[in-house]
């Protein structure tokens, strides 16, 4: 999922020949909303023929739906302090459905995230080729994205303090969702919709889905971004935040800034996977010298997070001179002492420790069984996704299960894909929000039938 910055375009690569081994059967349809066909869905592979090529190990895949007929005349972006995510829909050219398209940018550059979609939008000429003095252009190109109804769903702290650059440089109306109910609605989509998205991870069975069905309420939602958000859910639409932390992605990427040369958070996972924590964290085994059986500690659990470097970084340490101070610079020499992908992946851990811990403990407060980890900081990074998932099995003694989603940096975004209309028969034909698709809806929820997770408006 690393950010982009190449040239974009709004037409699909031809999708023929892929495939999935479970296809979904039914459709997804919410009143006053996107009606997506999920029928058939599944996530596209990379080695699958016809699948465009990938720029990177993180890069979260696109969804096929290849059932998927009805117009969409909009895309989302979920805006958060380091991340922008966004989400939109191409047809298949041989008009076999299309696909949901997943990008994201880093939010100080959210120039690049406004070009892109501004050539998403428009295909050809774009407000970005023509001058600023020519505006009888570019209201023209504006008038024509209003007419043809396009518009832009966003979320996120971004979407109120970029609201007015997107809607002037845009030329289209932005709608702005709340946060927390974006992310609820997304991951009620994936748990329900989408098969292979959930899965649970460990190192002696990294991947194991779970079966697509209805979302098990009560659920707990721990979604890390620059920081983190901690979400009850009890049904669809009831939800409450009941806790988070300051120390998110945006503590170990600021962090790492300041102790490391890298310049992208993919860098810093990247050093975390060649690095030894146990040369900067101190062990029960470097206290005990073994086991702490009686309390269920093992020597090599971490007794204290970089707990070794004040202690390394007086090993040798310069005589003072007479007036008191050091004959070096004593913070470059501390540095020196250490490898930098060492230090990544202790301050991965300790963060990631923190998180799976104050996540149990309210899970455990709120009798909540199931665990949901979503957002940026995660990307797919099995030490993070075992750290969190050992955490929960560790504190709840193996009660508790953390699950994880192939698109957990997607959540908000998706959501506000999803969420409802700005006016009736927006963009679309036999919109679910006509009478006719509310009618349909409260049919499908007489037969009990899966997808009605999801607010009905």
């Amino acid at each position: 999922m690393s950010s982009q910055t190449s040239t974009a375009s709004a037409s699909v690569n031809t999708l023929s020949g892929l495939h999935s081994s479970r296809p979904r059967t039914g459709t997804f349809e919410r009143p006053g909303s996107v009606r997506v066909n999920v029928q058939g869905a599944f996530i596209v592979d990379d080695d699958s023929p016809g699948s465009p090529p990938r720029n990177g190990p993180t890069e979260t895949k696109d969804i096929r739906l290849p059932y998927h007929k009805s117009e969409v005349s909009h895309i989302a972006v979920d805006i958060g302090g380091s991340l922008a995510k966004l989400v939109y829909f191409t047809r298949d050219p041989n008009g076999e459905g299309g696909k949901l398209n997943f990008k994201n940018f880093e939010t100080e550059r959210i120039d690049d995230l406004i070009n892109f979609m501004d050539r998403l939008m428009t295909g050809g000429d774009t407000l970005l080729t023509i001058p600023e003095q020519d505006e009888d252009a570019r209201e023209q190109i504006k008038q024509k994205r209003r007419r043809d109804g396009l518009h832009v769903m966003a979320t996120g702290g971004g979407a109120y303090k970029f609201y007015d650059n997107f809607r002037e440089r845009l030329g289209v109306e932005i709608y702005r969702e709340d946060e927390m109910e974006c992310l609820i609605v997304g991951l009620d989509f994936f748990i329900n919709e989408i098969p292979e998205e959930v899965f649970t991870y460990s190192e002696t069975d990294p991947m194991q889905f779970a079966e697509t069905g209805a979302a098990t309420y009560p659920y707990l939602l721990v979604n890390i971004g620059s920081g983190v958000s901690m979400i009850k859910v009890s049904g669809p639409q009831q939800f409450e935040r009941i806790g988070g932390s300051s120390l998110g992605g945006g503590t170990l990427w600021g962090l790492l800034s300041l102790l490391t040369d890298a310049t992208s958070f993919d860098e810093m996972l990247g050093m975390a996977e060649h690095g030894d924590n146990t040369a900067v964290d101190m062990l029960v085994g470097d206290i005990y010298g073994t086991d702490y059986g009686r309390i269920g500690l093992k020597s090599t659990t971490i007794a204290s997070s970089f707990g070794k470097v004040f202690k390394k970084s007086q090993e040798g340490k310069p005589l003072e001179t007479s007036s008191g101070s050091s004959a070096c610079s004593m913070p470059t020499d501390r540095r020196k002492k250490f490898r930098q992908e060492d230090i990544s992946r202790s301050l991965l851990y300790a963060i990631s420790n923190n998180i799976g811990q104050i996540a149990y403990l309210q899970a455990q407060h709120h009798n909540i069984e199931h665990i949901y980890f979503g957002g940026s900081f995660i990307r797919g990074h099995h030490q993070t996704m075992n750290t969190l998932s050992y955490a929960i099995r560790f504190w709840s003694k193996g009660t508790k299960q953390a699950y994880f989603l192939r698109h957990e940096g997607y959540l908000g975004s998706v959501g506000a894909f999803l969420r409802r209309q700005p006016m009736r028969g927006w963009g679309r034909r036999y919109s679910a929000g006509e009478l006719d698709g509310e009618k349909l809806w409260k049919g499908a929820l007489g037969r009990g039938r899966r997808g009605r997770v999801i607010e009905e408006v």
